[in-house]
């Protein structure tokens, strides 16, 4: 269960339905929350955060996740959760060391090419969703020229203190298999010195395997 809750950090997304018709907001306070969020992640050189990452079925698993600029990221799991999703800002790669199975996928192909390509205009691709709290931005992103990689719904609190006046809570997606992943974010903490080793992997495929 838990080798399917990871997958979907990396997998192709579909659409996540939620059955009610979301009205926009009017398009100047749109275009001024994209902007701000815009400002966030290109405000974010690197940023850890604790996270727990929950499936459908209520199943959570725990880690701590690694992001630098340009398009790395890392997600270590809990101790006996042998597995690891890690972009060394070309690929996005997921690894299951029990059973020695790496798979890659390039970042533009992810739905956290959101998170991870800050340079690319939000206003092109997101919109801006209506939130029960004031206190919260969301925004849902889909790339309109591959409309088969899906849509992610980020979310976002507005944090005077933060970078950009945003504090990045999580995002949820639904892959192509039908799996429900939220990961939801704590304590995150930006600007601090990440090496770029932390971006690597042990391949744990034999030698006369990989490619």
């Amino acid at each position: 269960m838990i080798r399917i809750i990871a997958l979907a950090l990396a997998a192709l997304p579909i659409a996540i339905g939620t059955g009610a018709v979301l009205a926009p907001s009017p398009v100047a306070a749109q275009q001024d929350t994209l902007a701000q969020v815009q400002r966030h992640l290109r405000s974010v050189d690197t940023m850890r955060a604790d996270f727990i990452e929950t499936n459908r079925a209520g199943q959570s698993v725990r880690g701590e996740m690694f992001l630098k600029r340009p398009g790395r990221i890392r997600f270590s799991y809990e101790e006996g959760v042998n597995i690891l999703v890690v972009s060394d800002g070309r690929a996005l790669t997921f690894v299951d060391y029990d059973v020695r199975q790496v798979q890659r996928w390039p970042i533009g192909d992810s739905p956290l090419s959101v998170l991870l390509n800050p340079d690319r205009d939000l206003a092109e691709f997101a919109r801006v969703i209506p939130s029960a709290r004031n206190s919260e931005v969301r925004i849902e992103a889909r790339d309109p020229e591959h409309p088969e990689y899906g849509t992610i719904r980020i979310i976002f609190l507005r944090s005077p203190g933060s970078p950009g006046g945003l504090m990045l809570q999580g995002w949820t997606v639904l892959d192509s298999q039908n799996n429900l992943t939220t990961i939801n974010l704590a304590n995150q903490r930006f600007g601090m010195e990440i090496a770029n080793r932390t971006f690597r992997y042990r391949d744990p495929r034999p030698r006369n395997r990989r490619r």
